[in-house]
């Protein structure tokens, strides 16, 4: 079995998984992606902007690498890329949409260090692996009160 028959058959296995178990198997390669330049980047962009997302989103939420868009302030958001990224989908070794998980849990990863104690949920709604143009995540801020509202 070469490499790519490999990560086809694995890919094929953690696909019949529950979403959970998914998670659990694509957080840690996710936290390691995330923690070298985007958490720093993303901590660097927020802290300059007040500690708030939609600042940060509206002055940095259009770039070659990332975008985000404010759906309700403080609260939903719409966030994504605008190809594929991962270095394992450009080297021809994953097809399958199930690696997507790990941008879901990148994200979720770094709003939990830029927001601790929130509730942050995570919706994959398209992906490049999918079949889409870009991939495309929605994400919700739980938070006590109005979120700013």
């Amino acid at each position: 079995m070469n490499e790519k028959e490999f990560f086809k058959t694995l890919e094929c296995g953690i696909a019949k998984l529950p979403q959970a178990e998914q998670a659990q198997i694509f957080r840690p390669c996710a936290v390691n992606c995330a923690s070298e330049y985007v958490l720093k980047e993303m901590r660097r962009q927020f802290e300059e902007c007040g500690c708030s997302l939609d600042a940060q989103y509206k002055k940095y939420g259009n770039t070659e690498y990332f975008y985000a868009n404010i759906i309700e302030s403080g609260h939903i958001y719409e966030m994504g890329y605008p190809k594929c990224f991962c270095p394992l989908v450009a080297s021809g070794f994953v097809q399958s949409a199930v690696h997507c998980e790990c941008s879901r849990q990148s994200i979720i990863y770094v709003l939990q260090n830029l927001l601790p104690g929130k509730d942050i949920k995570v919706e994959t709604i398209e992906t490049v692996l999918s079949g889409a143009p870009k991939c495309k995540f929605r994400v919700t801020v739980e938070c006590e009160g109005v979120c700013g509202r």
